[in-house]
């Protein structure tokens, strides 16, 4: 990837919504929320407290991880539609 992000800014790949329902109802694209799931593909390096001191992130790339509804900023690099965000929008990793 040619983009690496800055601080505590965290590069998300959005994980791809359940195509059917438990009952085999297909759901049509217009209709489908968008996962709240995702897979990490680039961290920054972290974020200086008062002293200067690096405080690394507790999430790394290939990390399967929660967020909220309206989390980060949608972008779109080399083709992909990805997700840029703080670490602090990352409810939890999965798994």
């Amino acid at each position: 990837m040619k983009f690496r992000p800055l601080h505590d800014r965290v590069v998300v790949k959005r994980l791809e919504g359940e195509e059917k329902t438990k009952g085999g109802i297909i759901i049509p694209d217009t209709a489908k929320e968008k996962p709240q799931e995702g897979e990490v593909v680039a961290v920054g390096p972290g974020s200086r407290d008062d002293s200067g001191k690096l405080n690394a992130l507790d999430v790394k790339a290939g990390d399967r991880v929660l967020f909220g509804k309206w989390s980060g900023t949608e972008v779109k690099i080399d083709g992909q539609d990805l997700l840029i965000m703080k670490e602090s929008d990352i409810m939890g990793i999965v798994g």
